[in-house]
């Protein structure tokens, strides 16, 4: 490592602390522009990767049923979203290319299936990193549900700050590479008043917020006490304090788990421990992810493209569950609780009460199509 190379890093990282000092600053300022008001409702519908396409399909099967009554009034539309695929964002060189940002700004709502991220040695970001930030989609709500274990776990982790905000921007010297993480203000005070105003508003009486600001001081330990201050305006819900690792330990814990209402968490955390939460309730592909800001709301599976999945030949035994969940979260989010509902029951009967239909992932179970079809008969029951 020479003397140049670290000039050139810390003018890299200078450039960073002034965009995330203004940032920061107009997160202070609050929300400067409202989408257009139209007269219906707009749901865009993108593919993504791998089997995101696969599973994507049959979730607007399901949509296009339950909404077909408003669909035939005109009062909502499906809307296909085109080029978000790996491929095409390679050769614009974007993560998400600006003709197709634009298109997604032209719904109210975005259903996504999983999109891919170039590893290794491209700079490229996450797509779901750009629209989390483009679209200022700043809470990522995951709800996990197991009756019969009495769970009911609401997850909020913080999805436009934390490790993801600069996580394809760190700097790669002779011998050593540093990223960077970044925790603000108004970023962390907004996702704890969204947490700590669901818990007021559902019912519930404990919110955990989960950090390691006993090591990481500055950036977790910001977090954490912001969080805090916040808890203060809400005295009749308990906030209590647990590190990541602990947590991690806790969901796995019978004798503990059940006593979690709502967490609370910074963005990478967050990921992690709803994965857990998710492969305890039966999967990631069993749980559905609402992407929340004050303009726009994106709905998605949690689990990746499968790429194993696809090059074993096996993409269409891929389950739809996972993003038939968003589906849900995405209709009751623009206030069709009739139909969230009537597709949650359908859901319950086909993943849980009936299972004549089962997807496994392999030859020795259904098709995606075939769930589909099995969840529409269901639906017009």
């Amino acid at each position: 490592m020479n003397p140049q190379q670290i000039d050139r890093a810390v003018e890299h990282f200078r450039a960073l602390l002034n965009e995330q000092a203004a940032r920061a600053q107009r997160l202070e300022r609050g929300a400067e522009t409202a989408l257009q008001k139209r007269g219906k409702t707009v749901i865009g519908i993108a593919g993504g990767d791998g089997i995101g396409p696969i599973i994507v399909q049959q979730a607007r099967r399901a949509l296009a049923c339950v909404l077909a009554d408003k669909l035939a009034a005109g009062t909502v539309e499906l809307r296909e979203i085109e080029g978000l695929t790996l491929e095409n964002r390679m050769a614009c060189g974007e993560s998400v290319p600006q003709n197709v940002l634009r298109d997604i700004l032209e719904c109210d709502v975005l259903l996504k299936g999983p999109t891919a991220t170039p590893a290794g040695g491209s700079s490229m970001e996450s797509a779901n990193v750009t629209l989390r930030r483009s679209l200022d989609l700043y809470a990522n709500v995951r709800p996990v549900r197991i009756p019969e274990e009495n769970i009911d776990w609401t997850f909020f982790r913080e999805n436009t700050e934390g490790e993801y905000a600069l996580g394809s921007r760190g700097v790669d010297l002779d011998g050593m590479a540093v990223d960077f993480k970044v925790t603000t203000d108004a970023g962390t005070r907004r996702i704890a008043r969204a947490a700590f105003e669901f818990a007021k508003n559902n019912g519930k009486s404990r919110v955990a917020i989960v950090t390691k600001a006993n090591i990481l001081k500055k950036t977790d330990g910001k977090f954490r006490d912001l969080c805090f201050e916040v808890a203060r305006e809400y005295p009749d819900i308990e906030a209590e304090e647990w590190y990541i690792d602990i947590m991690s330990a806790n969901l796995v814990n019978p004798a503990l788990r059940s006593r979690f209402q709502v967490f609370l968490l910074p963005n990478l955390y967050g990921d992690i421990l709803t994965d857990e939460a998710a492969q305890l309730q039966g999967g990631v592909g069993t749980a559905g992810s609402a992407n929340l800001g004050d303009q726009y709301a994106m709905f998605e599976a949690i689990h990746g493209t499968a790429p194993r999945m696809i090059a074993q030949g096996l993409g269409a035994y891929a389950d739809p569950e996972s993003i038939l969940r968003a589906a849900e979260l995405l209709l009751r989010h623009i206030g069709c609780v009739e139909a969230a509902d009537r597709l949650s029951r359908a859901l319950h009967i086909c993943c849980e009460q009936e299972r004549k239909c089962v997807v496994t992932g392999d030859k020795d179970g259904a098709t995606c199509e075939q769930f589909g079809d099995y969840l529409l008969q269901t639906l017009n029951a």
